[in-house]
């Protein structure tokens, strides 16, 4: 090869490269809207999304903690983000499927305001009791404890997160399709919850993974089941309540979901959803998720999540029926 053709053809190898390397600087950041305070379970997944994402976008991508209105502000700045794929939300089922039905008003409507873009991770309610109550009332498996509570009506005591929380819809919705009455208590914050589980104030609690498993070691408290229709695979030995006679069918699970602004094109929403997909199905983005009470999951497509949002709709609806909890 002559110097002058090895010149030439460097230069030309420059010249295509110029684009694509001003295209990638020319991307502005990519924000991920947190709906909740730093430091919870759902910024801890944003924040592990965002390392991840960074170098598969070739992309700056920021964290934007908007919290407040029990994740209704996070999910609005979302949804009225200038529709240009630069914001994204990490936004849970609650919000999306529950919400429109426990609030008289809502700054957003999800059908016309959101476009799914991948589910991102699953994650359940679980039910734990305190140890010296399992023994002394010989609650030994789910079964056991929801037939003492049908001969005794009103007298398990067991604190769930607040009014129209998971926890709260979950043991509302266990109470209706095992026909056992519980005394459930409101509590305004987790750590108190559990505190007042380990101390035996409280008989049981209906909580999320990070608020519970850490106290499995200690010995003081058991933990009967999760609401997920099959084993959390965080969680394998953990029965799922549906395996106990008379909860087939039961199934609810606190998921979360990846969305943007519904005007986004359609060409940024599907190549965000690729670079979730390509890092979510890491073991290594899984194992990050499991210490935060999430076993990762991601949608096959765009439309495989839209779907989800759309199926369980109607599922959440009826819980918040049958709790008959409403916000403002």
């Amino acid at each position: 090869m002559t110097p002058r053709l090895t010149r030439r053809l460097l230069l030309a190898a420059t010249t295509l490269a110029v684009p694509a390397i001003a295209h990638a600087q020319a991307r502005r950041p990519l924000r991920i809207v947190i709906p909740f305070p730093p430091g919870g379970a759902v910024d801890g997944l944003g924040r592990v999304l965002a390392d991840r994402l960074a170098p598969v976008l070739e992309q700056s991508v920021v964290v934007d903690n908007r919290s407040g209105g029990g994740g209704l502000i996070g999910a609005d700045a979302v949804a009225k983000a200038p529709p240009d794929g630069t914001t994204i939300g990490v936004i849970g089922a609650a919000t999306l499927c529950a919400a429109p039905f426990l609030q008289q008003t809502m700054p957003f409507d999800v059908a016309r305001d959101f476009r799914a873009i991948s589910q991102i991770s699953d994650s359940a309610v679980l039910l734990a009791v305190n140890s010296e109550a399992a023994t002394r009332r010989g609650w030994t498996d789910l079964g056991s404890l929801l037939a003492w509570c049908r001969a005794n009506p009103g007298l398990f005591k067991v604190a769930h997160a607040g009014a129209a929380t998971v926890s709260h819809l979950t043991l509302a919705a266990l109470s209706a399709q095992s026909r056992a009455e519980f005394n459930q208590i409101p509590y305004r914050g987790g750590a108190q919850m559990t505190a007042d589980l380990l101390n035996g104030t409280i008989e049981g609690s209906a909580d999320l993974p990070t608020a519970l498993v850490p106290q499995l070691e200690s010995g003081r408290i058991r933990i009967l089941g999760t609401s997920s229709g099959q084993r959390l695979g965080m969680l394998p030995a953990i029965p799922a309540f549906s395996e106990t006679p008379g909860l087939q069918g039961f199934d609810i699970r606190s998921w979360n979901m990846i969305v943007t602004a519904s005007a986004t094109p359609a060409a940024e929403v599907e190549r965000i959803a690729a670079a979730i997909r390509q890092v979510g199905t890491t073991q290594s983005f899984k194992d990050a998720l499991r210490p935060l009470g999430y076993d990762a999951v991601v949608s096959e497509s765009t439309a495989a999540a839209a779907a989800l949002i759309a199926s369980e709709t109607p599922k959440w609806q009826r819980l918040v029926e049958v709790s008959g909890a409403r916000v403002n």
